[in-house]
């Protein structure tokens, strides 16, 4: 998949999760960024990604990311594999 459309269908999950069009991804961006960004939006957005890419993560995978780019990395590695 293309990094573009990735980012895109990543950004979609998030404006869904958190209920905010006006969200723009970027490398560094991190919960404490988004407002309502919690422990359960957390888990919330994590099973968004895992269904919409068809895969899934370990809890040391998600537990080691530090921002939104960490994300990216992971899901494209896991959708590349």
């Amino acid at each position: 998949m293309i990094m573009n459309n990735l980012i895109e269908k990543l950004t979609d999950i998030f404006r869904e999760v958190f209920d905010d069009d006006s969200i723009v991804l970027r490398n560094e961006l991190t919960a404490d960024d988004v407002e309502n960004w919690d422990s359960l939006t957390h888990i919330n957005l994590i099973v968004a990604i895992e269904k919409e890419f068809k895969i899934r993560f370990t809890t040391g995978e998600v537990s080691g990311l530090k921002n939104v780019g960490d994300l990216i990395s992971l899901v494209s590695r896991k959708i590349s594999a």
